[in-house]
């Protein structure tokens, strides 16, 4: 979160579990659980770190005796890849500071300072962090450490998946990219670092936590959902927002976004846009400065329920009950047709003989925030689908290309 705004909740809580992770200070010894031996410990390939970052190796000799986990700066094994990714990824991690006009209570516009973190994407001088850290900003400044701080603007935003690209003027030497890795493949229980600039002030502070739960959905800066996000307990404070979410090799797998906290602080409930979305998204970001979402052009439908289609004699139970669409969508293109005319059920106005679209290329679709999620995440502005709809008790599949969104 940035420090000039509010935490953004989740419509509805749910339940978890966490599980914390904790490391033992230098100087402790390490303890093996009971039931593991050196050969199961040995057996599985040690997983590649990135480049720059020592894998640490050790023989079934060294595995037997416990001590000689502990190397000779007082780490043990696992503190030994943190500190590892900490050393390798932390110069990429950049803290954000930006100015927004503001009016005050008197109508009187006052500057209002932000901040936040991000991170170099390539050593062309571009920058990720998310929408909300930059949004309405007049100026923007990045900050690689104490000494170097320079002027960015702005090349691209989603406001709709709280992305925004940056870019600095600097030389490529000057420039240490991360390496983004995957979230499709992700694990519940995977260990999670986080990177960021808590509070503003704490610059390239990490944490360590878990992935506690994967497909979360978050309201984000524009009120949509943003479906597919990645849940962790690595603290996650305002000033955090921007920063990379890294897996205990050092790759980025989500960029910090949110926290869920009744004080504003972190709770051990932090969220992250995995960085699946952000490899998506990010070729139309830096050509074309925004993100085509694909559409299909509903401006309003009933959710189809068993009550809603016992009432209306509809001949399905799910599905989406068209009421008006967009003209010039691919929808209208297609001589797919919203409400005819409308009934009084009770006390309720409702808009009825519009075509009912079920599914989309064989998938079944429940609710509007199904078809955007299922567009959204497996479709391209341009590409053609097969839509379901039933009308007058028939089953017609429609062909059509998906347009850009209106912005």
């Amino acid at each position: 979160m940035t420090t000039r705004q509010p935490v953004r909740r989740r419509r509805a809580a749910v339940g978890i579990i966490v599980f914390y992770v904790s490391l033992c200070a230098g100087g402790c010894t390490f303890q093996l659980p009971l039931r593991l031996t050196p050969e199961s410990l040995a057996a599985p390939a040690t997983p590649t770190l990135l480049p720059g970052i020592p894998t640490p190796t050790m023989s079934a000799a060294q595995l037997s005796d416990p001590t000689a986990l502990i190397d000779a700066a007082g780490l043990d094994f696992f503190e030994r890849r943190v500190v590892n990714v900490y050393e390798s990824v932390s110069p990429s991690v950049v803290s954000i500071t930006t100015r927004v006009l503001r009016r005050d209570f008197f109508f009187n516009v006052a500057p209002e300072e932000g901040a936040g973190s991000g991170f170099v994407l390539d050593q062309a001088g571009h920058i990720l962090t998310n929408y909300h850290v930059i949004e309405d900003a007049e100026t923007i400044e990045v900050a690689f450490g104490d000494q170097l701080v320079v002027p960015a603007t702005v090349i691209g935003v989603d406001p709709r998946n709280d992305v925004a690209v940056l870019k600095v003027e600097l030389a490529p030497e000057e420039l240490q990219p991360v390496t983004l890795g995957a979230s499709n493949d992700l694990r519940v229980g995977q260990w999670a670092i986080a990177i960021g600039n808590p509070f503003g002030q704490f610059g390239r502070t990490l944490t360590t936590g878990v992935i506690s739960a994967l497909d979360r959905t978050i309201e984000g800066p524009d009120n949509r959902t943003i479906p597919g996000i990645i849940q962790t307990d690595a603290a996650i404070n305002k000033g955090n927002s921007g920063g990379p979410l890294l897996d205990s090799s050092g790759r980025v797998i989500g960029i910090t976004s949110a926290i869920f906290s009744p004080t504003g602080t972190s709770a051990g409930v932090g969220f992250a846009v995995p960085v699946d979305t952000l490899k998506r998204i990010l070729p139309d970001l830096l050509a074309l400065g925004r993100y085509r979402h694909p559409w299909l052009g509903i401006r309003y439908a009933y959710i189809i329920t068993p009550g809603l289609a016992e009432v209306l004699k509809l001949p399905a139970q799910d599905g989406l009950l068209l009421v008006q669409i967009y003209d010039g969508s691919p929808l209208a293109t297609a001589g797919i047709l919203g409400a005819q005319h409308e009934d009084i059920i009770g006390r309720e106005r409702v808009y009825t003989g519009g075509d009912l679209l079920v599914a989309v290329d064989g998938q079944t679709i429940a609710s509007i925030a199904e078809l955007e999620t299922l567009l959204e995440n497996h479709y391209r502005v341009g590409d053609v689908v097969t839509v379901s709809i039933i009308r007058d008790g028939r089953t017609l599949d429609v062909t059509m290309a998906l347009a850009e969104e209106p912005r």
